[in-house]
């Protein structure tokens, strides 16, 4: 693609990803499915304006990296300690359920393939944690008792799923189950994530002493950038999502993240402020274009309506993609509403959905029908979640007991 086009495409994504969100918005629909709903308009489902770009891809990446380096500076820290056991329930159901389910529906009721059965129930695992923070910091509900259950969750969720994604990559090889590598990742994912926010911290500490020497905070911004982009590709190299990596980034310099019998690793608050003031720009600039990006992966055109083959087995799988997310808000102390609403948080597919699908494709796993079912439901559940969620929310005046 020339880069004047990718000038014109950017310009249109821009403008219309933030127009018609707040246009959403306005009417009490959450930002989020504007993005999206952009990005399906001009992408390959309907006009077909703005193609996939490795381009767009990466500026989605950064949009999403940022925005969970945010999360993680304003996370609450002791609150996720506290609901830990939760969250581990959450996320061991709400990956376990759907790949269990899932296979087992569509290698027994739809005779399907076992490796496509097995793709199948790994696709319905993934969580989309970029959706759902986005949708919980829109509404409000981010700093929130059962938003840290779901965040805690979501990053647990997102670790499984690059598990079963890369376990499942190896067993199509070689129909193999490798054991030892698989929990060889998970060693290196642990490991990781013990020192990574440590680290981070001794560097959030390296540039209040820079900040102090230099007596100048203009050099605070693009160091962070370069520190969240360094802590992504570390993540990446382990085996790991980059966005987690990030997220780490975003602990070790929040305010509430100390290290134990250290504490003169300790950034000023007029460093962290900074931060968050310099990346605001940034997270109102490319988290759109992310969620647009996701808008532009989906290609509705594949999807042959007429077929009562295709509704059927669409219909089978959104209803487990739907009882086994919302099976893991059981898990979580409080009233229904609460359970619902940490059920529905885990819902959307989104990108890593999609990841699923597209490497299901690749591969040969899928054949064309079930390509664009799995599409249709990864879709659907992506945009069921925001809406949902903004109506459970809305009147939600108190916070977990």
């Amino acid at each position: 693609m020339e880069l004047h086009l990718i000038f014109l495409y950017l310009a249109v994504l821009l403008f219309f990803a933030r127009l018609t969100g707040d246009i959403f918005a306005k009417f009490g629909i959450p930002s989020v499915i504007g993005e999206i709903f952009v990005g399906v308009l001009l992408g390959q489902s309907v006009l077909g304006i703005i193609p996939l770009s490795d381009v767009f891809r990466l500026l989605a990446e950064l949009g999403i990296i940022i925005l969970l380096f945010h999360i993680g500076l304003e996370a609450d820290l002791k609150q996720l300690k506290q609901v830990g056991i939760s969250a581990l329930a959450v996320a061991l159901t709400g990956a376990v359920a759907p790949i269990i389910t899932g296979f087992l529906v569509s290698y027994y009721i739809f005779n399907f393939p076992f490796m496509s059965s097995l793709f199948i129930g790994g696709t319905l695992t993934a969580t989309s944690i970029g959706i759902t923070v986005r949708v919980l910091e829109d509404l409000g509900k981010i700093k929130e008792r059962f938003a840290q259950i779901v965040l805690g969750a979501a990053v647990l969720d997102d670790i499984f799923g690059v598990v079963v994604l890369a376990a499942l990559f190896e067993f199509s090889k070689t129909q193999e189950i490798h054991l030892n590598a698989t929990l060889l990742l998970i060693l290196y994912i642990g490991t990781f994530f013990l020192f990574a926010p440590i680290i981070g911290k001794i560097f959030a500490y390296f540039i209040s002493f820079l900040a102090k020497k230099l007596n100048t905070l203009d050099f605070v911004p693009p160091i962070v950038v370069a520190i969240i982009l360094l802590f992504a590709f570390a993540a990446h190299e382990i085996g790991s999502p980059e966005i987690l990596g990030a997220f780490t980034a975003g602990i070790a310099f929040s305010r509430r993240f100390t290290i134990p019998f250290a504490a003169a690793f300790q950034a000023d608050r007029e460093i962290i402020h900074k931060i968050e003031e310099s990346l605001n720009p940034l997270i109102w600039i490319f988290t759109p274009i992310f969620f647009v990006y996701v808008g532009l992966q989906i290609n509705l055109r594949a999807i042959d309506f007429q077929s009562l083959h295709f509704w059927a087995l669409s219909a089978v799988l959104l209803i487990v993609a739907l009882a086994t997310k919302l099976l893991a808000g059981l898990f979580v102390k409080g009233t229904k509403k609460e359970k619902l609403s940490v059920g529905f948080s885990m819902l959307p597919r989104g990108e890593v959905g999609l990841i699923f699908a597209e490497f299901g494709r690749i591969s040969g796993i899928y054949d064309s029908t079930l390509y664009a079912v799995i599409i249709f439901v990864v879709a659907l559940t992506t945009l069921i979640a925001p809406v949902v969620l903004k109506t459970l929310l809305k009147e939600e005046k108190g916070k977990f007991s």
